[in-house]
């Protein structure tokens, strides 16, 4: 489960920044975006922490949670900013 959820989560992530630049100003597409990111960050640390490790994607699993964290705090900020 620890590296099927990590490699569903890299091509979340990967997916969701090449669709997010590419439309950056779509408001409420980025609104969606922060919140799937919420969910995918909900269940990644869950996973992370839930979960038997493996030692070689140990901290790449953690900097990916935390690279999801950032983009969705910056999604919520394009997204519900007033213009």
């Amino acid at each position: 489960m620890y590296t099927w959820t990590f490699w569903i989560l890299v091509c979340w992530l990967v997916a969701n920044v090449i669709w997010m630049f590419a439309q950056m100003d779509n408001q409420s597409l980025l609104k969606v975006f922060a919140w799937i990111n919420v969910i995918a960050i909900i269940g990644g640390f869950w996973v992370f922490y839930a979960t038997t490790a493996h030692g070689s994607l140990n901290t790449w699993f953690i900097i990916l949670n935390w690279v999801n964290v950032v983009l969705a705090i910056y999604q919520f900020y394009a997204g519900y900013k007033k213009d």
